[in-house]
């Protein structure tokens, strides 16, 4: 029987990561779900995000990266609690961008457990919105994960 659902959330740079732990998680009896392009990037094996970008290149491909939001927006809202996979970007560690902070706030508004694999630092922009979701620092031990 499985412990809950957890919705992972990260960086898209994160993606390879995010699919390692999903297999950890779900040998510790959770049931995983992961972005669609994570999904997609596993199937492939190329974990390059500008591959999946394509909306940098070709404005007409926002309605995508809409879609990939959206998906997973209805993934966080069937799940029961969401871990945020946030190691080290643009040289910040514990790197958590925008989406996932929008991702964070829809958990945080529907009183979803948020769990974040790493520290965040201080000097993280959103800093303070992180914090104020009340989230469970994990120090990469999913062992601590409860709901």
């Amino acid at each position: 029987m499985a412990a809950g659902t957890i919705v992972l959330c990260s960086s898209a740079n994160f993606y390879q990561h995010v699919n390692d732990l999903a297999d950890e998680l779900e040998k510790l009896g959770f049931i995983a779900v992961v972005p669609h392009n994570a999904k997609m990037m596993k199937e492939s094996g190329n974990y390059d995000p500008a591959a999946y970008k394509t909306w940098y290149g070709n404005a007409d491909d926002f309605d995508k990266k809409a879609q990939y939001m959206r998906w997973h927006f209805d993934e966080i809202a069937k799940g029961d609690a969401v871990l945020v996979v946030n190691d080290t970007k643009h040289g910040v560690d514990g790197y958590i961008g925008s989406n996932v902070l929008l991702e964070m706030g829809l958990a945080f508004y529907l009183h979803k457990p948020i769990f974040i694999l790493n520290p965040v630092d201080t000097s993280l922009a959103n800093y303070e919105e992180v914090y104020g979701m009340a989230p469970v620092f994990l120090a990469s031990d999913l062992s601590k994960i409860s709901f």
